[in-house]
């Protein structure tokens, strides 16, 4: 993503929530926090937005996910 954007372009990432769920479709995932995906994104992207929804599969059960907005910034 940083030799893809130019300084200010902005990407949205969706991932599952700390309270998401542990497997999906029998796999374990990696739940994210606003906090835990900044840190992996790194000091070139800053968290603008961030929120939280919960899904509601079509056997009626609860996923929550989590989403957030980043802006690539120019340190100089």
């Amino acid at each position: 993503m940083e030799k893809a954007l130019n300084t200010n372009g902005h990407v949205i990432i969706a991932a599952f929530a700390m309270n998401g769920p542990a497997k999906c479709s029998g796999l374990d995932v990696e739940r994210y926090s606003p906090e835990k995906l900044s840190k992996e994104m790194g000091s070139s992207f800053q968290l603008i937005k961030n929120l939280e929804e919960t899904h509601i599969t079509p056997w009626q059960a609860e996923q929550k996910f989590m989403y957030c907005c980043f802006k690539k910034v120019d340190f100089l």
